[in-house]
């Protein structure tokens, strides 16, 4: 009866939660599926899919997910997977792990920021001899 199989990422696909303006969440919070933040968090936040804080969201915590978009407020770690949206009227704080990264102007970011190569690491000189210069 109650044995039922997770869903996988792409079942959750299209489905998103929501906490909207006006809650306060303190605690941990754990999906699967896409999530949209226009109230408060006090926690940890991990996800395997997209993560948006709305204009009057807020985040104290760390944050682990694929992919978000920031328009509130945001303070702590937060580690993207692949891209991150940081919005004209957010503020971040904190550490920040990515791997893309776009920021529009007005944005206030004050936060070390660390970008995962998506590549293999290449050999340092490339095949090159020492000193020899690319054309």
């Amino acid at each position: 009866m109650f044995d039922k199989n997770p869903k996988s990422y792409t079942d959750l696909l299209g489905k998103t939660n929501r906490i909207v303006e006006g809650t306060v969440i303190k605690g941990d919070i754990i999906s699967q599926a896409d999530f949209r933040l226009d109230g408060e968090l006090i926690g940890n936040f991990q996800s395997k899919g997209k993560i948006v804080i709305g204009p009057a969201g807020k985040v104290i915590g760390d944050i682990i997910c694929r992919n978000a978009d920031i328009e509130g407020k945001f303070d702590g770690k937060i580690e993207v997977m692949e891209i991150l949206n940081v919005k004209s009227k957010a503020k971040i704080y904190g550490e920040v792990i990515v791997g893309k990264l776009s920021v529009e102007p007005g944005a206030e970011f004050s936060a070390s920021c660390v970008m995962k190569a998506n590549v293999k690491n290449l050999n340092p000189n490339d095949g090159r001899q020492s000193g020899e210069k690319i054309a």
